[in-house]
């Protein structure tokens, strides 16, 4: 099993910090890329975050509420390869 990092995204040009406001899947979810993983809100708007790899959630780092920095790691997937 490989461990895939879920990083905080960059939802705009000038984003540096996004907070985690829900995680629509909870750990032990199977997801799918493309799949919505969690809702994040920037200074502008709320965006769904899709998920860019396949796995099963194991880990959420950043709880709901959080801010984080664009880049961060903030939850962790299993690749089951």
């Amino acid at each position: 099993m490989a461990r895939i990092p879920i990083e905080m995204p960059k939802l705009g040009y000038d984003m540096e910090t996004g907070r985690v406001v829900a995680w629509t899947k909870r750990v032990g979810d199977r997801v799918s890329r493309g799949d919505v993983i969690a809702e994040i809100e920037t200074e502008k708007t709320t965006v769904e975050m899709e998920a860019t790899a396949s796995g099963t959630l194991v880990e959420i780092v950043a709880p709901p509420g959080s801010e984080q920095r664009v880049g961060s790691v903030i939850g962790y997937l299993d690749d089951e390869a």
